[in-house]
């Protein structure tokens, strides 16, 4: 039975159980853990995970196509490179040794052979594992056996770094646990995967059936990205505060304050994307895409590569808003103002550009401002470059554009004789209900 399903049904009594412990485990005071230094995920990692899609229904060929579909659909020349495999790929028991194994029906050639091909493709490996003693989906009795990584945590670092695994998504899958455990349990891994000297992205999810401790606190000591909510889901706004499921609106609720978190090495991680899924409108899809890029947020691809129509492909290809999630600054967009209806986030650039994103939250459409001096770039004219479109216009003060519902326009805003900004979008057209842009009104 899928795993989304049960939880459905299972996490609002969780939930309810740990209400009150909620609320004391946002008082606890966590000991600091030793700080991540392990020279990966200099910017967001991007790349495609199995899960939204095709949930426990995995095997080789599949990730094989996959991995084939990103490369020749040009993903991979944009920078998606990590293919993620999530839960069920294992042999339900490990060895005689304790060593965990690929399931010899799903995966015939073994794990390391599939991690050889990736390689050869120019991608990179990903896998799935949790810290407790079962899968997410061994725990909702989805797939059989008990093969969770506790009590096995430097065996199976070893096993990872022998495979050639160059990501490991590690997904707290309980409801037991304080925040001062799920510190100390995620830093046994970090320090295993140090240990084998392979670099590894460490992607952690402390809030999967638990309390939702992913926002509580900073987890760059522990991982390189650390969800911030519960799973999201194809829906624009699902009503969730933190609960199972997140729509988009939802997840952005919480991830933007957490902006001073994020850096080189530790990003924030609002979940694998939902583009070419279904359940949104373009709008909605491109200001998915939009704010996650502004967000500095892991760009997981979720949809089947092997079928993506063009206006997925438009959104995920392009190179405006890839190379603004990239910039080699790392930095989180941080918000400059929302009135429940408008709201605006800048997100500061290498080369001293800002981009600017003017979100419209509500139902219909609405005309988003802001100024440059509320993003840092007063003192002359500057140019704006529409993410979407490439149209230029310039302004020495108001920055606005008329934002259908739920749409987001993100502009470049660069001062004259800053440095090139990022190439032209591969597929720059867009229709303009959904993705407007308006010339910005100087002052």
């Amino acid at each position: 039975m899928d795993r989304k399903r049960i939880r459905t049904t299972l996490v609002p009594a969780v939930t309810a159980a740990l209400a009150l412990a909620s609320g004391a485990v946002a008082l606890t005071t966590v000991s600091p853990a030793q700080a991540l230094e392990n020279g990966v995920a200099r910017t967001p990692p991007m790349g495609w995970n199995s899960w939204n899609t095709f949930g426990c229904n995995i095997n080789e060929s599949l990730i094989r196509q996959m991995a084939d579909a990103i490369v020749n659909s040009g993903l991979r020349d944009l920078g998606y490179q990590y293919v993620v495999v999530d839960d069920c790929w294992f042999n339900p028991n490990r060895d005689s040794s304790g060593n965990i194994q690929g399931d010899p029906s799903r995966f015939p050639s073994g794990m390391k052979a599939l991690g050889d091909y990736l390689h050869n493709k120019g991608l990179k490996f990903g896998i799935y594992q949790v810290p407790v003693d079962k899968t997410c989906a061994q725990y909702f009795n989805s797939y059989p056996g008990a093969t969770g990584s506790q009590g096995h945590e430097a065996q199976d670092a070893r096993q990872f770094a022998a495979w050639g695994v160059d990501y490991l998504k590690y997904d707290w899958c309980s409801p037991n646990g304080t925040i001062n455990d799920q510190v100390a349990t995620f830093a046994k891994m970090r320090d295993a995967l140090k240990a084998t000297g392979r670099p590894i992205v460490y992607s952690i999810n402390p809030n999967s059936i638990h309390s939702k401790t992913g926002p509580q606190r900073n987890w760059g000591d522990v991982a390189n990205m650390w969800r911030t909510t519960e799973d999201i889901t194809n829906k624009w706004d699902t009503g969730q505060t933190n609960g199972y499921p997140m729509g988009i609106q939802n997840i952005v609720n919480v991830t933007v304050p957490l902006a001073s978190y994020a850096g080189p090495g530790h990003f924030n991680d609002p979940d694998m994307m939902e583009i070419g899924r279904g359940g949104m409108n373009d709008t909605e899809m491109r200001s998915h895409f939009a704010l996650w890029a502004m967000m500095a947020s892991p760009l997981i691809a979720g949809n089947d590569i092997r079928s993506m129509d063009s206006a997925t492909q438009t959104i995920l290809k392009n190179k405006n808003l890839i190379a603004i999630n990239q910039d080699s600054l790392g930095l989180q967009a941080t918000q400059v103002s929302n009135d429940g209806t408008r709201r605006v986030l800048a997100k500061k650039l290498a080369n001293g550009d800002v981009a600017v994103a003017l979100f419209n939250q509500g139902g219909s459409t609405t005309t988003v401002s802001t100024t440059t001096s509320a993003i840092g770039k007063s003192g002359g004219t500057v140019t704006l470059t529409d993410a979407w479109t490439n149209a230029t216009s310039t302004t020495s003060g108001t920055i606005s554009a008329s934002v259908p519902a739920h749409g987001t326009v993100v502009y470049r805003v660069s001062s004259p004789g800053s440095s090139p900004s990022a190439s032209p979008s591969a597929s720059p057209s867009a229709s303009p209900s959904a993705s407007p842009s308006a010339s910005p009104s100087a002052s």
